[in-house]
Protein backbone atom coordinates (compact mmCIF):
# COMPACT_ATOMS: atom_id res chain seq x y z
CA UNK A 1 0.00 0.00 0.00
CA UNK A 2 1.11 3.33 -1.20
CA UNK A 3 -0.10 6.21 1.72
CA UNK A 4 -0.77 9.55 -0.42
CA UNK A 5 -2.73 11.46 1.87
CA UNK A 6 -5.05 11.40 5.02
CA UNK A 7 -7.96 10.33 2.31
CA UNK A 8 -6.24 8.38 -0.11
CA UNK A 9 -4.12 5.49 0.02
CA UNK A 10 -3.21 3.19 -3.09
CA UNK A 11 -3.56 -0.43 -3.20
CA UNK A 12 -1.25 -3.20 -3.73
CA UNK A 13 -2.97 -4.46 -7.15
CA UNK A 14 -3.15 -1.30 -8.46
CA UNK A 15 0.83 -1.39 -8.92
CA UNK A 16 3.06 -3.29 -10.32
CA UNK A 17 6.80 -3.44 -10.53
CA UNK A 18 8.78 -4.59 -13.29
CA UNK A 19 13.08 -4.86 -13.28
CA UNK A 20 15.42 -4.51 -15.92
CA UNK A 21 18.48 -3.85 -16.41
CA UNK A 22 19.44 -0.35 -16.37
CA UNK A 23 21.38 2.12 -19.10
CA UNK A 24 24.75 3.97 -18.40
CA UNK A 25 27.48 3.53 -16.73
CA UNK A 26 28.15 0.95 -13.68
CA UNK A 27 30.68 -1.32 -14.67
CA UNK A 28 30.30 -5.24 -14.63
CA UNK A 29 26.79 -4.49 -11.98
CA UNK A 30 24.96 -2.88 -14.89
CA UNK A 31 25.59 -5.88 -16.71
CA UNK A 32 24.28 -8.37 -14.62
CA UNK A 33 22.00 -7.10 -12.19
CA UNK A 34 18.45 -5.50 -12.87
CA UNK A 35 18.28 -2.51 -10.83
CA UNK A 36 16.06 -0.35 -12.88
CA UNK A 37 12.73 -0.20 -11.68
CA UNK A 38 9.38 0.28 -14.09
CA UNK A 39 6.54 1.06 -11.87
CA UNK A 40 3.14 1.21 -13.50
CA UNK A 41 0.05 2.20 -11.67
CA UNK A 42 -3.39 1.56 -13.01
CA UNK A 43 -4.63 4.94 -12.55
CA UNK A 44 -8.18 4.77 -15.09
CA UNK A 45 -9.23 1.95 -13.42
CA UNK A 46 -8.39 2.84 -9.23
CA UNK A 47 -11.52 3.35 -7.27
CA UNK A 48 -9.01 5.69 -4.46
CA UNK A 49 -9.17 8.44 -7.09
CA UNK A 50 -12.29 10.79 -7.56
CA UNK A 51 -12.47 11.64 -11.63
CA UNK A 52 -11.58 14.95 -11.26
CA UNK A 53 -8.01 13.98 -9.81
CA UNK A 54 -7.82 11.65 -12.68
CA UNK A 55 -8.20 14.20 -15.32
CA UNK A 56 -5.55 16.41 -13.72
CA UNK A 57 -3.23 12.95 -13.10
CA UNK A 58 -3.56 12.44 -16.85
CA UNK A 59 -2.44 16.20 -17.68
CA UNK A 60 0.37 15.97 -15.40
CA UNK A 61 1.76 12.78 -16.38
CA UNK A 62 2.03 13.88 -19.77
CA UNK A 63 3.79 10.96 -22.33
CA UNK A 64 4.21 8.67 -18.64
CA UNK A 65 -0.11 8.31 -19.40
CA UNK A 66 -0.33 5.09 -21.38
CA UNK A 67 -3.62 4.64 -23.77
CA UNK A 68 -5.33 2.08 -21.52
CA UNK A 69 -5.24 4.76 -19.28
CA UNK A 70 -1.79 4.09 -16.69
CA UNK A 71 1.01 6.21 -15.79
CA UNK A 72 4.38 4.14 -16.00
CA UNK A 73 7.41 5.75 -13.65
CA UNK A 74 10.80 4.61 -14.71
CA UNK A 75 13.64 4.88 -12.49
CA UNK A 76 17.62 3.91 -12.49
CA UNK A 77 19.00 6.77 -10.36
CA UNK A 78 20.82 4.51 -8.68
CA UNK A 79 22.88 0.89 -8.21
CA UNK A 80 20.50 -0.27 -5.36
CA UNK A 81 17.04 -2.25 -6.58
CA UNK A 82 15.24 -1.36 -3.47
CA UNK A 83 16.06 2.49 -3.66
CA UNK A 84 14.83 2.68 -7.14
CA UNK A 85 12.02 1.28 -5.95
CA UNK A 86 11.62 3.71 -3.40
CA UNK A 87 12.49 6.86 -5.57
CA UNK A 88 9.78 5.90 -8.13
CA UNK A 89 6.67 5.44 -5.22
CA UNK A 90 8.10 8.84 -4.39
CA UNK A 91 7.70 10.63 -7.68
CA UNK A 92 4.21 8.72 -7.86
CA UNK A 93 3.15 9.88 -4.66
CA UNK A 94 4.16 13.52 -5.69
CA UNK A 95 2.34 12.86 -9.02
CA UNK A 96 -0.84 12.05 -7.42
CA UNK A 97 -0.39 14.99 -4.31
CA UNK A 98 0.15 17.26 -7.40
CA UNK A 99 -3.16 16.21 -8.76
CA UNK A 100 -5.01 16.28 -5.59
CA UNK A 101 -4.76 20.15 -5.49
CA UNK A 102 -7.13 21.47 -7.81
CA UNK A 103 -6.21 24.82 -9.74
CA UNK A 104 -7.70 28.04 -8.21
CA UNK A 105 -9.85 29.92 -10.11
CA UNK A 106 -9.15 33.05 -11.98
CA UNK A 107 -10.97 36.41 -11.23
CA UNK A 108 -10.42 38.14 -14.31
CA UNK A 109 -9.99 41.88 -13.15
CA UNK A 110 -9.63 45.51 -15.38
CA UNK A 111 -6.36 47.32 -15.97
CA UNK A 112 -6.98 49.92 -13.24
CA UNK A 113 -6.86 54.18 -15.36
CA UNK A 114 -2.97 54.76 -14.18
CA UNK A 115 -1.36 51.47 -16.09
CA UNK A 116 -4.08 52.40 -19.34
CA UNK A 117 -2.78 56.13 -19.25
CA UNK A 118 0.70 54.68 -18.91
CA UNK A 119 0.45 52.54 -21.71
CA UNK A 120 -1.39 55.15 -23.96
CA UNK A 121 1.52 57.87 -22.81
CA UNK A 122 4.23 55.29 -23.79
CA UNK A 123 2.47 54.23 -27.24
CA UNK A 124 2.01 57.91 -28.60
CA UNK A 125 6.25 58.73 -27.13
CA UNK A 126 6.78 55.52 -29.70
CA UNK A 127 4.94 57.41 -32.38
CA UNK A 128 6.69 60.34 -32.11
CA UNK A 129 9.95 58.70 -32.21
CA UNK A 130 9.02 56.96 -35.38
CA UNK A 131 7.91 59.84 -37.20
CA UNK A 132 10.81 61.09 -36.35
CA UNK A 133 13.01 58.43 -38.68
CA UNK A 134 11.59 59.75 -41.85
CA UNK A 135 13.25 61.73 -44.57
CA UNK A 136 14.57 65.07 -43.67
CA UNK A 137 12.87 67.63 -45.50
CA UNK A 138 15.22 70.34 -46.66
CA UNK A 139 14.49 73.88 -46.12
CA UNK A 140 15.06 76.42 -49.35
CA UNK A 141 15.53 79.93 -46.72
Amino acid sequence: MLRIDDTITLADWEMTETFTRASGPGGQNVNKVSTAVELRFEAARSPNLPAPVKTRLRRLAGRRWTQDGAVIIRVEDTRSQARNREIARERLAELVRAALAAPKRRIATRPTLGSQRRRIAAKTARGRVKSLRGRVQEDDS
